[in-house]
């Protein structure tokens, strides 16, 4: 982590903290981290996968509309932040890499310094059986 950004270690570090599953990706989209919780939901450790590219983890985890429409990664909320630099919102489906189905909600943030520099993307996500 030592070449990225101070915000996105940072990031990383409240990440690790937290008990909610997240995503970090640099500003080219690369997922450079998620946290334990995201394992739970996406079925693999991040240090088996380590980081993808958007055009791979924007498919890996089978989005879909409530109508079983497969959603483009532009569809994301995260992609939805690297591109705009804005906050994004959006609850679907994924299915897992072990192959279970989950409705999750997912709000996306961008990552930006002091110094006004966009460093990438956070997405915080839940199961919604998590909120009940």
């Amino acid at each position: 982590m030592s070449a990225y950004e101070i915000e996105i270690i940072l990031s990383r570090q409240l990440a690790d903290s937290l008990t909610v599953p997240v995503f970090i990706v640099n500003p080219e989209g690369t997922l450079i981290f998620y946290n334990e919780p995201a394992e739970e939901i996406l079925g693999k450790k991040f240090e088996n996968t380590g980081p993808m590219p958007v055009d791979d983890w924007g498919t890996s985890f089978f989005p879909q509309d409530e109508d079983g429409r497969d959603l483009a990664p532009e569809e994301l909320p995260l992609v939805q932040t690297i591109k705009n630099k804005v906050p994004a919102h959006k609850s679907f489906w994924i299915k897992s890499l072990n192959g279970k189905y989950t409705k999750i909600s997912v709000t996306s943030i961008p990552i930006i310094g002091r110094s006004k520099k966009f460093s990438g993307a956070m997405a915080i996500f839940w199961d919604n059986d998590f909120i009940g």
